[in-house]
């Protein structure tokens, strides 16, 4: 059997120096030589169940999440990792169309009612000092997965039933070879996982990069560096867990940093040790990463998408361009349509669960954007959520959103205007914002933009857009029609006075 990329590194770095701490939980530690050992250990588990499984995996952020996973990649598993930000009816729509018949998770109170009719069997064991519990279920659903699926990652897209992206080995060891490169990832690095490691980007980027370059990975619940579903973020007790940990670097959406930004503004220390800090997932204003940068953040923006296996282009120390994600990974290639929609070319996905054939190499990102003078990738918006309007002016709203919500008058902000002579905006107020302050935000980002980008009318939100109002995605994006159709009659009513 082939041995993987990862589990290869990982037994170098066991034989070569054991005793380096691989992995650290909040109660647990792991060197390479005790990781290996834990692996190993899984896979004989797994070996001795009487069908091959397709597993899906719900942890909260410890290092037996990564044992298991790299467990399974050892074994030849297909594994689906199930993010907690998913809703009861998502869970079930990924393991059934994954076809899982085991599921593993530390919060067995979750599973259990919801699989109650279809489990056969269970049981508990301990990984890395994780009391875990595995399902057995009686009738899985047969699925038809592409031939070697290593992984199938579910976003939660536009709808509840998403497509699960379906990739091999190599793709993920491409994109994390690639971003242990460019960044340069020593063993002497401390990588915070911040992001759920159902996450694909923190998966690939955030635990396979460090384990190759023999660096450490500190995996933490939530509510121990500030994430949680009930409280939202605590940022200050994020930057004590920086210090703390003595991390060097670390994966943060938008929104995190945006309030570290803040936060370190207004006067929070800068943790000493950090010194990479990508941010990805959604897009980021420039004026938000100028800003990061006079508080010298070393904030790093980047750009991938799941049927790419995460990471395709990411700025670096070396190579930084404020208003572009960076420069194209080594292993990819870059073309663009007509309409300048972005084709990656390389390291593309299997195809989704339910196709047998594999995948054409090139893939449609839906993106639009260029490669400017310098070489360096610039996204400008999405190709279907580009509106035009009645004086045919073309309008990515991203554009716009990002900066209405770099203020901290506004929370979140939703653009319309297709066929309109102006643009209207759903606005959800920052905490504490007058309608006042609002106003001058708003004032001051029109008198930066054209014309034809400005917002002439805006609306106060009922709430704020979530992912149980299903009016936002699971990584922060907005999800429009949702968002339309519960406005759509007060914006309407706008242009008819």
């Amino acid at each position: 059997m082939r041995v993987d990329k990862i589990n290869a590194a990982i037994a170098t770095h066991a034989g070569h120096n054991g005793n380096k701490i691989a992995l650290r939980g909040a109660n647990s530690q792991l060197s390479y030589a005790e990781l290996q050992a834990e692996i190993q250990a899984q896979q004989r588990m797994w070996c001795e169940l009487n069908q091959q499984p397709t597993i899906a995996l719900a942890l909260d952020n410890h290092p037996a999440w990564v044992v298991l996973d790299l467990a399974a990649l050892a074994s030849n598993i297909p594994l689906i990792p199930l993010p907690f930000f998913f809703s009861n009816t998502q869970w079930l729509h990924a393991i059934a169309d994954a076809g899982v018949n085991i599921v593993v998770t530390d919060h067995p109170e979750l599973f259990e009612p919801l699989l109650s009719n279809n489990i056969a069997s269970q049981l508990q064991w301990t990984v890395a000092g994780k009391t875990l519990t595995q399902f057995v279920l009686k009738s899985p659903a047969k699925a038809a997965l592409p031939a070697n699926t290593a992984k199938i990652t579910y976003t939660s897209g536009s709808t509840g039933t998403p497509k699960g992206v379906c990739l091999s080995t190599d793709n993920m060891m491409n994109v994390a070879t690639s971003i242990a490169d460019a960044t340069k990832l020593t063993s002497n690095d401390i990588h915070l996982n911040v992001l759920p490691l159902a996450t694909l980007l923190e998966n690939v980027a955030g635990v396979y990069a460090p384990l190759l370059a023999g660096a450490c990975c500190v995996l933490l619940p939530g509510s121990d560096i500030g994430l949680t579903r009930a409280t939202g973020l605590d940022i200050q007790k994020l930057l004590n867990a920086f210090v703390q940990t003595q991390a060097s670097t670390a994966i943060f959406t938008p929104e995190l940093l945006n309030a570290m930004v803040h936060q370190i503004e207004a006067g929070a220390k800068l943790p000493n040790n950090l010194r990479f800090l990508a941010v990805g997932g959604a897009s980021v204003s420039p004026a938000l990463l100028k800003r990061a940068q006079q508080v010298s953040i070393p904030v790093y923006e980047g750009y991938g998408l799941s049927e790419c296996a995460s990471v395709v282009a990411l700025n670096t120390p070396a190579f930084n361009k404020t208003g572009s994600v960076g420069k194209v990974l080594p292993h990819l290639d870059i073309s663009f349509t007509d309409e300048h929609e972005v084709v990656v070319n390389g390291n593309a996905y299997l195809g989704y669960v339910g196709q047998s054939a594999t995948q054409a190499s090139q893939i449609y990102t839906g993106d639009i954007g260029y490669i400017d003078a310098d070489g360096y990738l610039v996204i400008s918006g999405r190709k279907k959520n580009i509106f035009i309007t009645s004086f045919g002016r073309n309008v990515s709203p991203e554009w716009v959103e990002r900066e209405l919500t770099i203020s901290p008058s506004i929370a979140q902000a939703a653009l319309f205007g297709e066929a309109r002579p102006w643009n209207t905006a759903i606005i959800v107020p920052g905490r504490n914002s007058s309608m006042e302050q609002i106003k001058a935000t708003i004032q001051s980002i029109n008198d930066a933009l054209p014309d034809y980008a400005r917002i002439t009318q805006w609306l106060p939100a009922d709430e704020p857009f979530t992912l149980n109002n299903q009016q936002l995605t699971a990584n922060g994006r907005n999800r429009r029609d949702a968002i339309w159709q519960h406005y759509q009659q007060k914006i309407n009513a706008l242009y008819e006075r």
